[in-house]
């Protein structure tokens, strides 16, 4: 009897990480839903030539790169390397300025 409670403990555990995607998007599509006072769109803009950290619902990690450009709701992010990413802006829950130090260099850990 004493063997099911890691079982157990091990499947609950699994449905809470399980449902935690899908409630950022049900979390998303309710907000969504609500009238915004601001417009995204200028705000995004103002972050356009800079370098981002990007966070969207869908992953755990963020994106990180320069900001190329913004149309109809999708984002043209550049990284170091020159590859191009695009990002649907519809599940962009956060995005900041890459971190510099007080010299003005990138920061080489990034804690969140």
């Amino acid at each position: 009897m004493q063997w099911m409670y890691p079982i157990f403990i091990f499947l609950f555990l699994a449905f809470i990480f399980s449902n935690r995607e899908k409630n950022a998007v049900i979390a998303h599509k309710i907000h969504k839903n609500k009238k915004e006072a601001f417009n995204m769109t200028d705000l995004i803009k103002e972050y356009i030539g800079k370098e981002c950290l990007i966070y969207t619902c869908m992953s755990s990690s963020q994106i990180s790169g320069t900001i190329r450009s913004y149309s109809d709701g999708w984002i043209v992010v550049e990284n170091a390397n020159g590859q191009r990413d695009i990002v649907n802006c519809e599940y962009i829950t956060r995005i900041r300025e890459y971190p510099r130090d007080k010299k003005g260099k990138k920061k080489s850990v990034i804690f969140d």
